[in-house]
């Protein structure tokens, strides 16, 4: 079994996938893991669902289950950078856990700004326009969905 090491150019991540393989956003919180899945064309990303985080052996099965359920040959996993461009320590976090997903399985992983898809500006039209019960249920999954389109929006234009 050949380990990726996680990437962070998105035209890196493309050129490893073969034809109809989807790529599948994350967007890793502290209690739940956002998820959207790109079409079999890579052009539109949707939110799909989100999962409860618990112990990382039961997340990477949950993450598992849906990359084979759904044919996907790579992750675009939104790195929460700084304004400044600096990593805190939710960028360690996040790196972590991708790390410890290659040594639980073979997928190419690419990182991919959260600054440069908006999801903080996103997610604050989302938050004022909900009750609080919906937008628990959706943000996650629409944040791991406008990562996910930032990045096939670069690849469409790469």
């Amino acid at each position: 079994m050949t380990h990726h090491k996680p990437m962070t150019d998105i035209a890196e991540l493309a050129s490893t996938l073969a034809p109809g393989e989807r790529l599948m956003g994350l967007d890793l919180g502290s209690k739940t893991i956002g998820v959207a899945l790109s079409d079999l064309g890579r052009t539109i990303a949707t939110p799909k669902v989100i999962i409860r985080r618990r112990k990382f052996r039961a997340d990477a099965q949950d993450l598992r289950g849906l990359i084979e359920e759904y044919g996907v040959g790579g992750l675009v996993i939104g790195l929460p950078l700084n304004m400044d461009g600096s990593e805190g320590p939710s960028c360690q976090s996040v790196r972590q856990f991708a790390a410890n997903l290659l040594a639980e399985f073979d997928i190419a992983i690419a990182f991919w700004d959260e600054r440069l898809s908006t999801v903080s500006a996103e997610r604050a039209l989302l938050e004022a326009d909900m009750t609080r019960k919906r937008r628990a249920e959706v943000i996650d999954k629409m944040a791991a969905a406008i990562i996910l389109q930032g990045a096939l929006d670069r690849l469409a234009h790469s």
